[in-house]
């Protein structure tokens, strides 16, 4: 790239969240350039892609939860915008979400969870283990019953990826492959970053949206990230025989014995089936272990699942804040951006963080839906960042 050009707004990331947020930016006007490296582990890549704060709904975590509906019901008109700039199709599946428990005391979970998604106002209907089978024909018939939630809904993210990306350049954003190995920074104010190749681009404005690796680049002065942990997530990508139905026909998320597991077809008859959640640094083995949990819990709920031929096996990492919630907008260093820290949610949060971010970028505050996601509300976090490049 021409080193020499300053563009408005530099990403650093190029999953979803950052793919979003340069196209947002573009669309507002600003001249964006995205800065991203093949990372093993990256989430966007790995993720299921359910869009569903009803069926994610615990006690605790109501807020993170209102966010989420609020991106959720973004969604269609996301992807409407996305198909004025892009012929790309998102594989975005409208089918709703079916929640089943494997056992008693996984139904009484769920009921006991009625109450948070009662306080949030979403709309669900309970079932009998029968009205269950009736819409998932494949079901075991010991599954004892579920919930519905019509409007939790799904989307590729690898083809959403190719969307965003597409209809971020078809708004001039530009996009470079390199790694961003320090963010520079001069009398608290961000310039620039350096690069891999040993070039420097200025920049306006700059966003970490890096992933678990955000805290892990140099040149940021102590806690203006605060450290991500990942969360390691394994998953099986399923192929349908020819000709077959589909074991699942919409999302299905089940409790068993108290483990979570979910299986999520797509159009073309693939079936996402996942995921563990394990804190194990940047280990990003697929274990024997952590394929073997989630096929037993899936074929206790789906037995044909053990028909299907296995396509792919992924591992992601989940960029996990201190308080699972994200960071966005601005920090303490004039100019710098996060928009990191989006855990097990990032597919759902795409849209209102894009939103979110496009108007933090072009008035410096974030949206009022936004406020208790600012990147700098925990302001005691220390950040291994200084002097530290990254693997």
């Amino acid at each position: 790239m021409d080193t020499r050009s300053s563009p408005d707004v530099l990403v650093v990331g190029g999953g979803l969240i950052g793919l979003v947020t340069a196209w947002r930016a573009s669309r507002l006007g600003m001249r964006v350039t995205v800065v991203c490296a093949e990372e093993p582990g990256a989430a966007s890549g790995v993720a299921a892609g359910m869009l569903t704060p009803a069926t994610e709904a615990v006690f605790g975590e109501e807020s993170l939860m209102r966010f989420g509906l609020c991106s959720r019901d973004r969604y269609p008109g996301f992807v409407a915008e996305l198909a004025e700039d892009t012929d790309v199709d998102p594989g975005y599946r409208t089918e709703g979400t079916l929640q089943v428990a494997f056992d008693p005391d996984d139904l009484a979970t769920l009921t006991e969870l009625g109450e948070v998604r009662d306080r949030l106002g979403v709309r669900t209907e309970r079932l009998t283990s029968r009205e269950c089978r009736r819409l998932e024909p494949m079901l075991a018939p010991s599954v004892r019953g579920g919930i519905l939630a019509p409007d939790d809904h799904s989307v590729d993210p690898r083809r959403l990826a190719a969307a965003l990306r597409s209809a971020a350049a078809a708004r001039g954003a530009v996009f470079v492959t390199d790694r961003v190995t320090r963010v520079v920074v001069d009398g608290g104010t961000v310039r620039g970053v350096a690069l891999g190749g040993g070039a420097t681009v200025d920049a306006g404005q700059v966003v970490l949206a890096a992933g678990v690796w955000t805290s892990r680049i140099a040149g940021l002065p102590a806690g203006v990230v605060p450290p991500l942990r990942p969360v390691k997530g394994q998953l099986l990508r399923l192929r349908t025989p020819a000709g077959a139905e589909p074991v699942v026909a919409r999302t299905v998320r089940g409790l068993v014995r108290g483990s979570p597991v979910y299986l999520v077809p797509r159009a073309d008859g693939e079936i996402v089936l996942g995921a563990t959640q394990e804190e194990m640094g940047f280990d990003t083995r697929l274990t024997v272990g952590g394929v073997w949990e989630i096929l037993r819990d899936a074929r206790e709920l789906v037995p044909g699942v053990t028909e299907l031929e296995i396509a792919e096996t992924c591992v992601g990492l989940r960029p996990g804040p201190p308080d699972n919630e994200p960071l966005l907008g601005p920090t303490r260093v004039r100019g710098l951006h996060l928009a990191v820290g989006h855990f097990r949610h990032g597919v759902l949060f795409t849209p209102a963080t894009g939103d979110a971010m496009a108007e933090a970028l072009a008035t410096g505050r974030l949206p009022g839906y936004a406020d208790h996601l600012a990147a700098d509300r925990i302001p005691s976090a220390t950040s291994p960042s200084e002097g530290v490049e990254r693997p």
